[in-house]
């Protein structure tokens, strides 16, 4: 295991009014999603109905990408709260060559995880979990014209990783572990987090083993980047297959 998870920093180090700032940073991350989230659904609540000809309806595509601006409020804060309070160095974003090794295998064997588990709970939530894949939804709406959807696949496997992860295994990580948070509790903590950010009550269980095993890769390599590199893993089959089928 990496020489940050087997000595982590003193209780004293980043602390900002008693906390350590990447706790603050996941709570102002966590909070700025949601409240988007809100302003967002208040904004465009009614915009598009009562269209009667699809022909009629606007083209949605910027929609897409605009459905992701709340996804970017998560690495936001961590990002901002690092350079005043901590370094870029503790968040350990950027992949190295082991990083790639070790996220590339804990990313595999998330969606065989993940896989499985959907499996399991298939005789519960049957078709509700068909619904499940978060790129299922986008391919409504982008009619003819496939690079909205190719460009919200890309955000899917590119961005939203890095923001999840810089807020979920950057920043929470490194609180918790501040504080002496034993690291299995950690790996757990986070995951549920994971699970609940994605707001998919029918596939809970399945994307908290999937989280389980995005932070083995934090857990094993110490750094970010490995959890970074395993979720672009877990989500790239979907985008693929999506892709495929548009």
């Amino acid at each position: 295991m990496a020489q940050a998870d087997e000595n982590p920093p003193a209780v004293g180090d980043g602390l900002v009014r008693g906390a350590h700032w990447g706790l603050l940073a996941f709570i102002a991350g966590f909070g700025a999603y949601h409240l988007m989230n809100l302003v967002l659904t208040a904004a465009l609540t009614g915009r598009f109905t009562g269209f009667d000809d699809a022909e009629e309806m606007p083209d949605l595509g910027p929609l897409l990408l605009l459905a992701f601006v709340p996804n970017l409020m998560l690495g936001l804060a961590p990002v901002l709260a690092a350079r005043r309070w901590g370094s870029f160095r503790e968040l350990g974003v950027l992949p190295n060559l082991r990083d790639i090794k070790i996220g590339l295998a804990c990313g595999g064997f998330a969606l065989l995880a993940g896989y499985l588990a959907n499996l399991l709970l298939l005789p519960v939530f049957g078709t509700d979990l068909e619904s499940g894949n978060p790129l299922a939804g986008l391919a409504q709406g982008v009619g003819d014209n496939p690079l909205w959807l190719a460009l919200a696949a890309l955000i899917v496997v590119l961005v939203a990783p890095v923001t999840e992860e810089v807020l979920i295994r950057g920043a929470l990580w490194a609180g918790l572990t501040a504080h002496r948070i034993p690291q299995w509790a950690v790996l757990a903590l986070t995951a549920a987090v994971f699970a609940q950010l994605h707001g998919e009550p029918s596939r809970t269980l399945a994307l908290f083993v999937q989280g389980l095993a995005i932070g083995a890769a934090r857990l094993l390599s110490g750094r970010t980047g490995s959890s970074v590199v395993a979720h672009a893993a877990n989500n790239l089959p979907p985008a693929l297959l999506l892709l495929g089928a548009s």
